[in-house]
């Protein structure tokens, strides 16, 4: 066991060694609302995170992602929760019991797609060993995964429980490893490097002071965007690249045969490139934790307002994706007791929601940014190499697109 921390702890050495800054590092600033310390989930009190990266060999780039809602007994101390699937392809476990109770009872564990079966396995031994749980018999773990397996022997099933159970061990607060890191080890987002990614807005007194923190699971595709600045395109980097560049091909063949004057004629000629880095498919998992005192059916509207972050992206959650948006409220007045017969919450009013739902979009926006700026090039499965954001080239280009 000594053996396997200090592999993993010199494996997240290397990998912030060799990382790049994360999108404000650049100057970008996103949203209007300030960030909190740390800028990441964690900033919400008691909320801590732990992740294993797993890299073997030539094939094996996995791992597992940890998310402690507080420091309490989880199952004895329920968070109120809501779950929001942008689009459902994917295995996004304990989801009907939260549909159900709105509530979660677990750490929220994050993992490829072949390997759920493995956290969930972890979080009932975690759950079970806890001191007060010595009579329980059910456990709604929640596990969400992507498909990592453009880069790693996914077919391999190389997460395992223990894993799963060393990431909730060394969870902590504070600053969060990002990029190659965790579940995001082996993920692809827009046809680059993506990863892990987390940031956080803290509210204004005036509206309340709350704090939401959104941590990301990148591997999706589409047209990337960055502040509104069309990124993907300026870098010849998109999803449906190769259909748009044809047609445009073909009316500029017709066009110069018939020396026509439209619009379609004058938007120039390319040359096509194949590319399966460019698949719209892939997943992305969002996870939203704020201390606002909101019950289950205001965490599903927040949660359905972080798919509104991953739009701003240029993510369009394509038939092949599975897109899932993981609420949690962990105000502690409202956390829900298992040993009291009544629940009386103290809850925000709709029309004080508002607020939230803009600090919602902003964090998944930047988090889901970050994944992308703190990625690394990785060579994985089948001497597969997949290419960083080249963010020094990306600062460039949006300066001239502003």
């Amino acid at each position: 066991m000594k053996r396997f921390i200090t592999i993993i702890t010199l494996l997240l050495m290397s990998v912030s060694l060799f990382s790049q800054g994360r999108i404000r590092d650049y100057g970008i600033k996103p949203g209007i609302f300030r960030t909190g310390e740390y800028n990441a989930i964690t900033d919400v009190p008691g909320v801590k995170v732990g992740q294993v990266t797993i890299i073997e060999g030539d094939d094996i780039r996995t791992g597992v992602t940890a998310i402690i809602p507080h420091e309490g007994n989880l199952f004895r101390l329920k968070c109120p929760a809501a779950v929001y699937a942008g689009n459902g392809f994917g295995k996004l476990a304990g989801v009907t019991q939260i549909e159900e109770l709105g509530n979660t009872e677990s750490p929220i564990i994050l993992t490829n797609t072949l390997s759920v079966a493995q956290g969930i396995e972890g979080v009932i031994t975690y759950s079970l060993a806890q001191q007060g749980n010595e009579l329980v018999g059910s456990v709604n773990a929640v596990v969400g995964e992507t498909n990592d397996g453009g880069l790693n022997d996914i077919r391999g099933r190389h997460v395992t429980a223990e894993h799963v159970l060393k990431a909730i061990e060394i969870a902590s607060s504070g600053p969060v490893e990002e990029g190659c890191v965790g579940a995001g080890t082996g993920t692809i987002c827009f046809g680059f490097k993506g990863g892990i990614g987390t940031s956080s807005r803290v509210l204004p007194k005036s509206l309340g002071g709350y704090t939401v923190g959104v941590l990301v699971q990148s591997n999706y595709g589409g047209i990337l965007e960055i502040e509104g600045v069309p990124v993907g395109q300026m870098l010849g980097r998109y999803s449906f690249k190769n259909a748009v560049e044809e047609e445009t091909r073909v009316l500029s063949s017709a066009c110069e045969s018939t020396s026509s004057k439209s619009p379609s004629c004058e938007s120039g000629s390319y040359e096509s490139t194949q590319d399966s880095q460019l698949n719209p498919d892939g997943s992305c998992m969002m996870v939203v934790i704020t201390d606002a005192p909101v019950d289950a059916r205001n965490l599903k509207r927040i949660a359905k307002r972080a798919m509104m972050g991953l739009a701003k992206t240029g993510g369009i959650a394509s038939n092949g994706s599975g897109d899932y948006v993981i609420a949690l409220s962990v105000c502690k007045e409202n956390l829900i007791n298992e040993s009291t017969q009544k629940y009386n919450p103290v809850l925000l009013h709709n029309d004080d929601m508002s607020a939230l739902f803009e600090a919602t979009i902003e964090a998944t926006a930047e988090a889901l940014w970050n994944s992308l700026f703190k990625a690394t090039d990785m060579t994985g499965k089948g001497g597969r190499t997949v290419k960083a954001l080249p963010v020094e080239k990306v600062v460039e280009l949006m300066k001239k697109g502003k």
